[in-house]
């Protein structure tokens, strides 16, 4: 068995384990209490990604993958799916929300179980891997839509797939026309032992094949992460990074701009920068959007602009992707802000402290 099999084997996935490298907190615990109901994301995570991290329950790796009972706390503006995707599946699996890409559910497994998770109420479902009979219903209607130029493979994790799957559905997926693939990832920040030569090299067979990952914090940027990196680059995968700006784990403009000049030193751009989506159980990693603007314009400052990512918000109700500025506010009460997209419709998201 390979390293990176045998470390999805023997993830921390209960109190036991958890406890096992972390000195619980009392609000952890609760998390897997008998009598706390606790509803969506489960508990995964890679005994490399748990190295990273100290045993301060501040530490900004530990807050990522250590469960807590805030989770529970499910505020009204919070949706099961903040992004309306059910809304724009056209047939299973598939996300067709914009007109000239489409997203693909590949699997709901992830090697770690991010607690601050937008797609919680499919990650970790039990969905399992893309099936072939919903791959060649995802393929026939892309035959129907040929304005579609990406094909987003998303999840879960698809990484978490073995390298024939992953075969079978870039060929399925590519078998009528050469489209852009973009891999959505979190593999080479939790665990890189999975980028593998072989897998690189079976990326690369399908050009023009794009990886994005998500590292959120300088210290998830350690050695075995760069060596991962120095695979895909030398196979010619191009690695771009979205970041989500997460309280009390990045929100600081100057761990922020340390990570951007680290990525770009290991060969990645920074992309995105997105504000916290509205998922239930995540208030308590939402930076508050004045907050957000502010972070913005002084992380700014300093960097290149091969350094400076998009700042990103997406929308509440399946409005979609909007670039994140002060002029993004049209108007503001105690309670909301009104944003506006870039055809003047009007959306609320919360103004939260």
């Amino acid at each position: 068995m390979s390293d990176w099999t045998e470390q999805l084997r023997n993830r921390l996935c209960n109190i036991s384990s958890v406890s096992g490298y972390f000195t619980l907190t009392n609000e952890e615990k609760a998390f897997f209490s008998d009598d706390v109901l606790v509803s969506g994301l489960p508990v995964g995570i890679t005994r490399y990604y748990a190295s990273l991290a100290s045993d301060s329950p501040d530490d900004p790796v530990r807050r990522q993958c250590v469960p807590s009972i805030r989770e529970a706390n499910v505020l009204d503006y919070e949706e099961q799916d903040p992004l309306s995707e059910k809304r724009y599946s056209p047939v299973p699996r598939l996300i067709h929300r914009y007109e000239d890409r489409v997203l693909v559910l590949t699997t709901d497994h992830c090697a770690v179980y991010c607690r601050h998770c937008f797609r919680r109420h499919f990650a970790g479902s039990r969905a399992g891997p893309v099936s072939d009979a919903e791959l060649n219903r995802i393929a026939e209607y892309l035959e129907d839509h040929p304005l579609v130029e990406e094909i987003i493979l998303s999840g879960g994790d698809p990484l978490t797939l073995p390298d024939d799957r992953i075969g079978t559905i870039l060929t399925t997926l590519g078998r009528k026309r050469r489209r852009v693939f973009r891999i959505a990832t979190r593999v080479p920040v939790v665990l890189p032992g999975r980028i593998t030569a072989g897998l690189a090299a079976l990326l690369s067979r399908f050009a023009p094949v794009w990886l994005v990952t998500q590292f959120n914090h300088p210290v998830e940027l350690a050695d075995r992460s760069r060596e991962a990196l120095r695979e895909l680059s030398s196979h010619g995968i191009p690695v771009f990074n979205q970041t989500v700006l997460l309280q009390g784990i990045n929100d600081d403009p100057e761990i922020l701009k340390t990570l951007f000049h680290s990525l770009v030193r290991s060969g990645v751009k920074p992309y995105y920068l997105f504000q916290g989506d509205l998922a239930q159980g995540t208030s308590h990693f939402r930076v508050p959007l004045e907050r957000t603007l502010k972070i913005m314009w002084e992380t700014e400052k300093g960097l290149s602009g091969m350094a400076i990512p998009a700042f990103a918000l997406d929308l509440p109700g399946g409005g979609g992707k909007i670039r994140l500025s002060r002029d993004s506010i049209c108007e503001k009460t105690d309670e909301w802000y009104t944003l506006k997209d870039q055809e003047g419709n009007r959306f609320r998201y919360p103004r939260e402290e």
